[in-house]
């Protein structure tokens, strides 16, 4: 099942670009890229368009990850833990090398927006957004993830409202600006 609204409730890009949703379209087809490698030194790229996006944004660290029961060990789980609602206190950021998946997010009033990511897409979610990923049927997606600086990778669980990055994800994304 693709756990979709029915029927569909398309979503323009400006919509995604107001809750701080970056997202950049890659060639996948001319650059290789291990299976998996934890981690990856970013400085590897050949892509310059890939090299000037972690040059501008400051990327220092990465790894490449494919999710997949054959590449995968605790595939279950992972997968379940993926799909549970959470943040995170850094930027998310994700290149589809291949395969594909789903990233659910949460829009300003609090439905989902389910975003289908395929090979060559590059995106970014802020710090502090409520979202959740997983598997679309091929059940296969070969990703890099990036990092400024060193990850600690740790899910916030929802709720965490109190929490500063998800303060400050509403505070720049949420709230009404008010006129000065």
């Amino acid at each position: 099942a693709l756990n979709k609204l029915e029927p569909n409730v398309p979503v323009n890009v400006s919509e995604l670009r107001e809750l701080g949703i970056a997202y950049w379209k890659m060639d996948a087809d001319t650059f290789s890229y291990p299976v998996k490698s934890v981690p990856w030194d970013p400085s590897e790229a050949a892509d310059p368009r890939l090299m000037n996006i972690r040059d501008h944004r400051g990327y220092s660290y990465a790894d490449i990850i494919t999710v997949h029961p054959d590449h995968l060990p605790g595939y279950a789980d992972k997968v379940k833990s993926f799909f549970e609602e959470h943040i995170h206190d850094a930027e998310e950021i994700r290149y589809i090398i291949s395969g594909s998946g789903f990233f659910d997010l949460r829009s300003k009033d609090d439905k989902w927006i389910r975003v289908h990511v395929k090979k060559g897409d590059l995106m970014t979610l802020p710090e502090g957004i409520y979202h959740r990923f997983t598997v679309d049927e091929a059940d296969m997606i070969h990703a890099m993830r990036l990092f400024v600086g060193q990850p600690i990778w740790t899910p916030f669980n929802r709720p965490c409202e109190e929490h500063a990055s998800r303060k400050k994800f509403v505070e720049e994304f949420l709230e009404e600006k008010k006129e000065e």
